[in-house]
C-alpha cells in the first residue's frame, strides 16, 4: 500500500533507475492523478516533465463505461465490443467524440499556461498514472506519444490490473508496474491517502518543473522551457 501519490512516485522512480535507457527521458504524467507521481518519478530521474492529455469516451447513458478515448495530436481508440454491445450509432459516438476533444484542448492549454508542450521526437518517453483499472487511457496515452515521434514508449505506473498491465505491452515498449494484485477493485484502495488531485495542483507541479531545468542524459538535448 502506499502512503500517498507522491510515496508511489518516489517508489515507481527508484524500478525505473534500475532500467536501461532511462537516461535523457521525458516524464508525461497522466492529468490529474498521474501528474504528482510523475513529478517525483521527474525529479528521481532528473528529466523534464510534461503532461499527456487524454479523455475517456464514455457510452452517453452511463457516462462511466468509457468505449474509447482521445488524445492531443488527434489520436483516437476504440473498443469495438462495448460501442456494439452499448448500441451506439454514429452520431452518438461523433457527438462524444467532439465534446472530449474540445476538453482535452481545453486542459492542455490550462495546466500548460501558455508553455509549449516538450519535444518527445527521437526520446524515451515514460508514461506515468496513479494506476491503471481498465487501461483506456493509458493505451490512448501511448499512442500520443508515440505518433508525437517518441523514440521509446515505456509505461509506468504504481498499481494495475494484471491482465490489463499485460495487455498494455501491445502499444508500450515496456511496462514498469510494482503492484498487480489479482483481484483490483480500486485504484484508490491501493493509497492510504487518495484525495483527488486539483487542476491547480497540476499547475503548479508543471510551473515547478518549467522553472528547474532537467539535467539531460548523454546526447539528449536540453529541455525547452518557454523562457
Amino acid at each position: 500500500m502506499f502512503t500517498d501519490r507522491h510515496d508511489a512516485g518516489v517508489r515507481l522512480a527508484g524500478r525505473l533507475r534500475e532500467i536501461p535507457g532511462t537516461a535523457g527521458a521525458i516524464v508525461l504524467g497522466l492529468p490529474r492523478g498521474g501528474v504528482p507521481v510523475a513529478a517525483e518519478v521527474a525529479r528521481a530521474l532528473h528529466a523534464p516533465m510534461d503532461v499527456i492529455v487524454v479523455r475517456k469516451l464514455g457510452v452517453p447513458y452511463q457516462p462511466e463505461l468509457g468505449f474509447g478515448a482521445v488524445g492531443e495530436g488527434g489520436v483516437r481508440v476504440v473498443t469495438p465490443d462495448i460501442v456494439r454491445v452499448a448500441g451506439l450509432n454514429p452520431e452518438e459516438i461523433a457527438e462524444v467524440e467532439r465534446r472530449e476533444r474540445a476538453e482535452v484542448t481545453r486542459r492542455a492549454r490550462r495546466f500548460r499556461e501558455g508553455r509549449p508542450p516538450v519535444d518527445p521526437a527521437g526520446r524515451t518517453v515514460i508514461v506515468v498514472d496513479d494506476g491503471i483499472a481498465t487501461g483506456g487511457t493509458a493505451r490512448a496515452a501511448c499512442r500520443v506519444a508515440r505518433a508525437r515521434g517518441a523514440s521509446r514508449v515505456v509505461l509506468a505506473v504504481p498499481v494495475g490490473a494484471p491482465d490489463v498491465i499485460a495487455a498494455m505491452r501491445e502499444v508500450a515498449d515496456e511496462v514498469v508496474c510494482l503492484e498487480t494484485p489479482p483481484f483490483l477493485h480500486a485504484i484508490g484502495a491501493w493509497y492510504a491517502d487518495f484525495r483527488q488531485t486539483t487542476d491547480e495542483e497540476v499547475v503548479e507541479l508543471l510551473r515547478r518543473a518549467a522553472r528547474e531545468p532537467a539535467v539531460p542524459g548523454p546526447g539528449a538535448p536540453r529541455r525547452h522551457t518557454g523562457d
